[in-house]
């Protein structure tokens, strides 16, 4: 299956479903070939119960502004372009509103998949 997206504008948004221990959530993240694990905006976690605690296993990442530390938080569930990982670590962090994302969709996902991204077509499948 695929999906589509806007070709001529600016990121590319993928709709991915979360699930937690107390429900999933619907968001639509940036897909991002150039992280290296998938990122969610930290709110969303805690609504599908998946806060991060203090004991959490820290990951430095580095982003645009510098490097800082997110726990890592194991999802039950992510299903995007019709495809599935359970048991799956995303980083949790904050991001600004002004972002206007709800995570990144990243290579940790995609691994073991064949990813088509048709520019001229403005389609993204996942095979």
């Amino acid at each position: 299956m695929s999906e589509s997206f806007r070709a001529s504008h600016g990121l590319i948004f993928v709709s991915v479903e979360v699930f937690g221990s107390q429900g999933s959530a619907v968001l639509r993240p940036a897909l991002d070939t150039g992280a290296t694990r998938t990122m969610i905006n930290t709110e969303h976690l805690i609504v599908i119960g998946c806060a991060p605690n203090h004991d959490a296993e820290k990951v430095k990442v580095t982003t645009g502004s510098g490097v800082e530390f997110a726990p890592l938080v194991k999802l039950q569930r992510v299903v995007a372009l019709s495809q599935e990982r359970v048991d799956l670590p995303v980083l949790a962090h904050t991001l600004p509103p002004t972002a206007g994302i709800d995570g990144l969709l990243g290579l940790d996902f995609l691994r073991d998949y064949k990813l088509e991204i048709d520019f001229r077509q403005g389609r993204l499948s996942l095979s």
